[in-house]
């Protein structure tokens, strides 16, 4: 016996990635058959409980789960079920929500950019749905045998499915995704159970797609403004003006001779060496709970902000330093791994400072920018451009010293190297440099006399 093949279903459906399914263990008995009631039977009363209560479900694994058990409420014989949704994101192409009869979660699977040209994708039925445009596909496996169309199918075969259903499910604006139901019922899926679904994917479609353009405008914002501050956006604390005092440590990054770098490297393998250094920089931040701000050429400007039971800061001031001893690490493996390939190596500055700012939406009528200002900000990018002229990678303010333990209970040694005029300020700014951290190629600049601070370390 051939493959059976295909068949075409009018369907709608998620939004999906197109990516292969993988296999798992062995069906769960369906529960004694009972008659479905009418009421469950029903395709109006699965899009009501759509539109009523599921959009009212925390998140796409709660729907998935409470879609595929009232299936089996109105009497469809589901095994297992599949959702791919294609997402904005930076760095993954698509969401995969496994959901098996009688496991209790869901499981979530993510898919990278790239996803999409590999042999698994191209030879599973999501990417027929997906880039070749069909609708749906049908495979009665019981029916079948080798050679497979899709490998999948014989997988599934192996561990007792009968059926296997594939519908694509279409967003706003044509963005394909795609979901598959599998059966283990001797006869499969009736006409009936593929009505009922057909039926449903509309309300399902329109529901998961309100989900998605949640989680996107999350992600946009999360990539864009960083995820605190997204989080304060998608509250509602959008108005121009508005903003709130904040109390954290600022950290502020700058590469040294990047001018010169920008002049004589291609365009690309400039943006991959910016990308590698903020990669450095901001994972460390974000690493050791620090949120960035903003990316301003070659320079990057982050907060620590001092959370309930911080109200000196030490938490915040040591969270920062070991973020500022953890990006410098990086970047000397980058270094390093350049070094060996002939290309040019890098150095930074980074300067903190523990201080009030505004935090809030500030720009024209048409375009905000929800940042920090205020005297500390001036500071901490003054503190930082000290880095190169005193030799040193890494600068704190007096107030980032006084903030840590004194007596040598600090894990941060800070070693006062006095106070020293700073561009726009009237006077001289005393600052200390993280020991371990100095620059290999100091250039000395003339200090004046300044003294130590509670948690500063020997000179």
């Amino acid at each position: 016996m051939t493959a059976a093949p295909a068949e075409l279903l009018p369907a709608s459906a998620p939004d999906g990635a197109g990516v292969p399914e993988a296999a798992s263990a062995q069906p769960v008995p369906l529960p004694a058959p009972l008659p479905a009631p009418p009421a469950a039977r029903d395709p109006a009363a699965i899009i009501d409980w759509l539109l009523r209560e599921g959009r009212e479900v925390p998140d796409i694994p709660a729907l998935v789960d409470a879609f595929c058990r009232r299936l089996i409420d109105a009497g469809v014989p589901l095994w297992r079920g599949v959702w791919a949704l294609q997402l904005l994101h930076p760095q993954i192409r698509s969401m995969l929500y496994y959901w098996r009869r009688g496991r209790q979660a869901v499981e979530t699977v993510t898919r990278p950019h790239g996803t999409e040209v590999t042999e698994a994708y191209l030879t599973n039925p999501f990417a027929a749905l997906i880039e070749d445009q069909a609708e749906g596909l049908r495979y009665r496996l019981e029916v079948m045998e080798p050679p497979w169309p899709y490998p999948i199918l014989g997988e599934l075969r192996a561990q007792g499915a009968t059926d296997y259903v594939a519908m694509a499910l279409l967003f706003t604006g044509g963005r394909r995704n795609a979901m598959s139901f599998a059966s283990d019922r001797p006869g499969g899926f009736s006409t009936g159970d593929l009505a009922l679904l057909d039926a449903a994917l509309p309300a399902l479609g329109a529901v998961l797609e309100a989900m998605v353009l949640r989680r996107l405008a999350a992600t946009v914002l999360d990539t864009y403004v960083g995820h605190r501050t997204g989080a304060r956006i998608l509250s509602g604390d959008i108005r121009r003006g508005t903003g709130a005092n904040v109390r954290a440590v600022l950290w502020y990054c700058d590469l040294r001779g990047f001018t010169p770098l920008a002049d004589r490297l291609p365009r690309e393998e400039l943006i991959a060496l910016l990308n590698g250094y903020f990669e450095s920089m901001g994972g460390a931040v974000e690493a050791h709970g620090g949120e960035i701000l903003k990316f301003v050429g070659d320079a990057m400007l982050a907060l620590f902000p001092l959370e309930d039971g911080d109200s000196d800061g030490a938490r915040a001031a040591a969270a920062a330093l070991d973020a500022a001893t953890d990006a410098l690490a990086r970047m000397d493996q980058q270094n390093a791994e350049r070094a060996a390939w002939g290309q040019p190596v890098l150095e930074c500055g980074i300067a903190l400072h523990l201080g009030e700012v505004m935090y809030g939406n500030i720009g024209s009528a048409t375009r905000l920018d929800f940042t920090i200002i205020g005297p500390a900000v001036n500071l901490v990018t003054r503190i930082e451009g000290l880095c190169e002229r005193l030799g040193q990678r890494v600068l704190a303010s007096a107030a980032v010293a006084a903030a840590l333990p004194p007596g040598g209970r600090s894990r941060h040694v800070l070693a006062p190297l006095g106070a020293h005029p700073v561009k726009g300020l009237r006077d001289p700014v005393a600052v200390f440099g993280l020991a371990g951290t100095a620059h290999p190629h100091p250039h000395p600049h003339p200090a004046l006399p300044a003294g130590g601070a509670p948690g500063a370390g020997p000179p």
